[in-house]
C-alpha cells in the first residue's frame, strides 16, 4: 500500500515536494527547542566549522534500534556518537570532517567538481568558490539544493572522461550494489592528479567486507548492515583494497594524523581516505 502511494504521489510530480514539507517541517521544529536547550552550553570547547559558534558538547544522535546491533556488534564507524550536531545550524560530524580537509590540506578554487548525493552545507560552501556539478539518481530528494543537479547513475557516469579536478560522494558507495563499477567510472572522469572524496561507514573489527547485495528487504539490510538501505558493511582495508584495484592511489590518514580538527568534534575513530589518480 504504501509503496502504491508512493508511485501515485510520484506520477503526479508531488512526491518529493511533500517529503520535503513533512521533513522539514518536523526538522525545524527540533532544530527550534534544540537550539534553546543548548544555549547554556555556548561559548567554549568544540567551534563548529561553519558556522563558528562554540559549544561544550553538541547534539548526540545514536542509531536506532533496529539498526544498533549490526552497528555495535561490528564496531561500525557510522558517525554516531555523543557530539555530532552542531546546536545552531546543524552540521554533522562527517560534514565538519569534510569541511576541515577542504578548508585546510586541498584546495578547491577554480575546480570542477562532480558532488554526488549532495550534502547542502558542503555544496553551498564549495558553489562560490569552484564550479559545482551536482548529480544523484533520485534528484528530486536534492533539487532544493541545487534545482540544476543532473539524473546519473554513478556506475554509469554520462561525463566524458577526464573532466573533473574533484569527485565528492560521501557515504555513497555502501548503498551501491555494484561498487566496483561506481569505483571505475570515478576514477574515469576524474582528471590525472584528481582527488575523490569517498568516506564510507567502515569498521576494522571483520577483517572482510560484510555484503550481499541480494538482499531487498529494509529489515533484514538494518540487521546485517545497521542501515535499510545499505547492501555491505566495508572492511577499511578491503575497501581501500577496492578503491586501489579501481586505478587510484589511496593514503589514509587515521585518527593522529588528524588531530588538529577534533576541536570542531568530527566523529571519534573516523580517518580520512585522501584518494588520487
Amino acid at each position: 500500500m504504501k509503496q502504491s502511494l508512493i508511485g501515485f504521489l510520484k506520477r503526479l510530480r508531488i512526491y518529493y515536494e511533500l517529503q520535503y514539507l513533512f521533513r522539514n517541517t518536523i526538522i525545524s521544529t527540533h532544530h527550534f527547542f534544540l537550539r534553546r536547550k543548548y544555549r547554556s552550553k555556548k561559548g567554549q570547547g568544540f567551534t563548529c566549522n561553519f558556522c563558528g559558534e562554540s559549544y561544550s558538547g553538541l547534539v548526540p544522535e545514536y542509531p536506532e534500534e533496529q539498526d544498533r546491533n549490526a552497528i555495535e556488534k561490528n564496531n561500525v564507524i557510522a558517525g554516531y556518537g555523543e557530539n555530532v550536531f552542531c546546536p545552531t545550524c546543524f552540521s554533522t560530524n562527517r560534514e565538519r570532517l569534510i569541511l576541515a580537509m577542504l578548508q585546510n590540506r586541498i584546495d578547491v578554487a577554480g575546480k570542477t567538481i562532480l558532488h554526488f548525493a549532495p550534502e547542502r552545507k558542503i555544496y553551498e560552501w564549495l558553489a562560490p568558490k569552484a564550479k559545482v556539478i551536482t548529480a544523484d539518481l533520485e534528484t528530486g530528494f536534492y533539487k532544493v539544493i541545487d534545482k540544476n543537479i543532473r539524473c546519473e547513475n554513478i556506475t554509469s557516469l554520462s561525463f566524458d572522461s577526464g573532466i573533473f579536478d574533484m569527485v565528492i560522494a560521501n557515504h555513497v558507495l555502501e548503498h551501491v550494489p555494484d561498487d566496483a563499477a561506481a569505483m571505475k567510472e570515478i576514477y574515469r572522469v576524474l582528471k590525472p592528479g584528481g582527488i575523490a572524496m569517498l568516506q564510507v561507514p567502515f569498521s576494522e573489527t571483520p577483517g572482510q567486507t560484510m555484503e550481499d547485495v541480494a538482499i531487498k528487504n529494509p529489515a533484514m539490510q538494518s540487521a546485517l548492515f545497521g542501515q535499510k538501505d545499505h547492501v555491505r558493511i566495508y572492511d577499511l582495508k578491503d575497501y581501500i583494497s577496492r578503491l586501489e584495484k579501481a586505478g587510484v592511489k589511496v593514503t589514509y590518514c587515521n585518527d593522529d594524523n588528524l588531530a588538529e580538527f577534533k576541536k570542531h568534534a568530527i566523529q571519534k575513530g573516523e580517518g580520512f581516505l585522501m584518494i588520487t589518480k
